[in-house]
């Protein structure tokens, strides 16, 4: 199901905001619309009329991708998630002239900068080596052979999955305490009962490469117990704070 959200007549979306002055990016925005530029002490916002009814369809959101990579393809991006809206221009213009001095520091600090996100995975397979390994598993598998019911198998399971999941886990912490080093800063993101790793890494765009390739040496090194993936660059979402210029969206 695809969540949608009523608009106003004269709202503008917002795409990102960046040091002015910039080329209008070509690309067609969310909804097709086209995208202009509104510029105010020295900084700049992507914007486009709003759709009467916002929707998280695909397309939307590789519109939403598609308008901040070519922001981002001639200077540092602050960009904002998608359908973030403001009431009209003079709105969007007025928080650019308040908010100048902190969205100016933060363009500073992602000039050359990308995010790289790595997430991590447990993998199934590994809970044979486990219980070859682990005593407490093989006295616990032989008295479920000897005994096998319902409850016990249950039981198996359980300590089985539990002991994957600690495994992946320290495979995680290791693997971060690997690629640290590589970013200026990190910021931990959500888990669940697959990934044991989700961390965004703040990269200078000339690593990018370097951070690739550790993370290709993690995933050899680990692979047997821990599923690395790793998308990027992307725009620095998660190192941002847009509460200043948001503040009238």
């Amino acid at each position: 199901m695809t969540a949608t959200t009523s608009t106003a007549l004269d709202a503008l979306y917002v795409y990102g905001i960046a040091p002015a002055p910039l080329r209008t990016p070509r690309t067609p925005g969310v909804g097709g619309a086209p995208v202009e530029l509104l510029t105010e002490s020295g900084l700049c916002a992507a914007v486009s009329a709003a759709p009467t009814q916002l929707r998280a369809r695909r397309r939307d959101l590789m519109a939403h991708q598609s308008v901040l990579d070519e922001l981002a393809a001639q200077a540092p991006v602050i960009p904002m998630q998608f359908a973030v809206l403001t009431r009209d221009a003079d709105a969007i213009r007025e928080q650019l002239r308040t908010g100048r001095d902190h969205l100016s520091a933060q363009l500073d600090g992602l000039k050359g900068r990308v995010e790289m996100n790595l997430k991590g995975a447990t993998v199934p397979g590994y809970f044979a080596r486990l219980v070859h390994q682990d005593e407490g598993l093989r006295t616990l598998a032989r008295r479920t052979r000897r005994r096998p019911d319902y409850d016990a198998n249950v039981r198996l399971g359980e300590a089985i999955a539990r002991a994957v999941r600690q495994e992946a886990q320290r495979a995680a912490r290791e693997v971060l305490a690997r690629l640290a080093p590589f970013a200026e800063r990190t910021v931990q993101g959500t888990l669940d009962d697959t990934h044991v790793l989700s961390t965004s890494f703040l990269v200078r765009a000339a690593d990018e490469k370097r951070f690739r390739e550790a993370v290709a040496e993690q995933a050899h090194r680990f692979g047997d117990r821990l599923a690395l993936s790793v998308t990027g660059p992307l725009p620095c979402y998660s190192f941002v704070d847009t509460a200043p210029a948001a503040a009238g969206a």
